[in-house]
């Protein structure tokens, strides 16, 4: 049996007393993490919520700036101003931006609405832009640029207008917008059709953009009317291009778009195939539309503003008055000066506001050709109970279903 020690009798209570106390020390520690973390976590969440109402009313704030003239008809000092504070509002908000790019994608089923048969987008379009589009009566002096989207509706409207001002037109001197003085028929960021002047001397006329389909366009003989079509795969890569550059980090993935861009009841104003076949039976039925493909105003443009001037009626163009139409419309032209033709106002989530001009006709190329292959078929097996001459536009459409039926079991 060990001896009794009075030592150690009085060191046992002095150690449990330690030992308690760096027990309560780690405890302490322990909660003042706790308490700092939690902390640390609010912040991050109280920022993201304040982010989040930021971004609500930027996104507000810049529609509403947007709509009508209120950005189209800006000198151009207003509009760069305007831009550099959505540039500012957009670097505040950069990391809310990108936490979304990383858990949330464009959904094309919540960013349209449907106005009679067809889906329009949300924003550039609303229920009544759409409404005030079913009741106007097209007038002998409007010239209507008709095309599905991304298939040269700006760089027709800039022929139409040049050739008009017979190549002097002015937005260039003046700084003025193309849509600022061509309404646009369902959208709403545009000048308004009862506010828009008449253009040239010879025939004063108004320019009218759509994208509507041929059933869904007011007609009227005395107003002219100008379908421009594209190869379906060429519209598809710019469709791309354009959602890409107004989503930047929301953009979908790849399959996502092909499948809005086939779908009836997605794709904005209408299919390739339908809105196609829709303007093709109408130029047969009425006499006042002038059909014009993409690729043969790449090929030609000079020819190209020959056929609009004598669709118009108006006198002939002169040598020097015609080389002022092509040089102004050209590509090179309208990229330097591609701030006179902003297809839509400038907004937060823009990651490049530029022109897509190319100057090519097979950008149809750049799209992966498996996926290039399927849309082609598609598009032309949906082509098929149409008179339009598919062999003579677009003969690699007829061969995709060649391809398929040799393949064929």
């Amino acid at each position: 049996m060990a001896p009794f020690n009075q030592e150690n009798v009085r060191i046992a209570p002095q150690a449990c007393r330690n030992d308690a106390t760096l027990a309560c020390g780690r405890v302490a520690g322990e909660f003042e993490g706790m308490r700092t973390a939690l902390w640390i976590i609010g912040l991050a969440v109280g920022l993201i919520v304040l982010s989040m109402i930021h971004l609500a009313m930027v996104l507000r704030w810049e529609d509403e700036q947007s709509v009508g003239l209120r950005y189209y008809g800006l000198d151009a000092a207003g509009r760069e101003r305007f831009k550099n504070r959505l540039r500012f509002h957009a670097m505040l908000l950069a990391p809310l931006l990108a936490l979304y790019g990383r858990i949330a994608k464009v959904n094309f089923a919540r960013v349209r609405f449907k106005h009679h048969d067809v889906s329009l987008p949300s924003g550039s379009c609303d229920a009544a832009s759409a409404a005030r589009a079913d009741i106007y009566h097209p007038r002998p002096e409007d010239i209507f640029v008709a095309t599905q989207m991304k298939c040269g509706t700006t760089w027709m409207e800039h022929i139409v207008y040049e050739v008009l001002h017979r190549g002097n037109g002015t937005l260039e001197a003046t700084g003025t917008t193309l849509y600022a003085v061509a309404p646009w028929l369902e959208g709403r960021k545009s000048i308004p059709l009862d506010e828009s002047a008449l253009l040239g001397t010879e025939h004063p006329s108004r320019i009218v953009k759509t994208h509507m389909p041929a059933h869904l366009c007011p007609s009227a003989a005395e107003a002219r009317f100008i379908y421009v079509y594209r190869h379906p795969v060429s519209c598809f890569a710019s469709c791309v291009d354009f959602i890409a550059t107004n989503v930047g980090s929301m953009a979908p993935p790849m399959a996502a778009y092909e499948e809005w861009f086939e779908s009836p009841d997605l794709m904005w104003w209408g299919t390739w195939p339908d809105h196609l076949k829709g303007w093709w039976e109408r130029s047969h039925r009425d006499g006042n539309v002038l059909m014009v493909q993409f690729e043969a105003m790449t090929r030609d443009l000079p020819g190209t503003v020959c056929r609009v001037v004598e669709f118009l009626g108006v006198a002939p163009l002169t040598d020097s008055e015609l080389a002022r139409v092509v040089e102004k419309c050209g590509f090179k032209y309208m990229q330097r000066h591609q701030n006179l033709f902003e297809m839509q106002p400038p907004h937060v989530l823009q990651t490049n506001a530029k022109l897509f001009v190319r100057g090519t006709a097979d950008r149809h190329k750049d799209v992966p050709a498996d996926m290039r292959n399927k849309i082609l078929h598609w598009a032309a097996s949906a082509m098929q109970d149409s008179s339009f001459p598919l062999e003579h536009a677009y003969p690699d459409m007829v061969e995709s279903i060649s391809r398929t039926e040799h393949v064929a079991p």
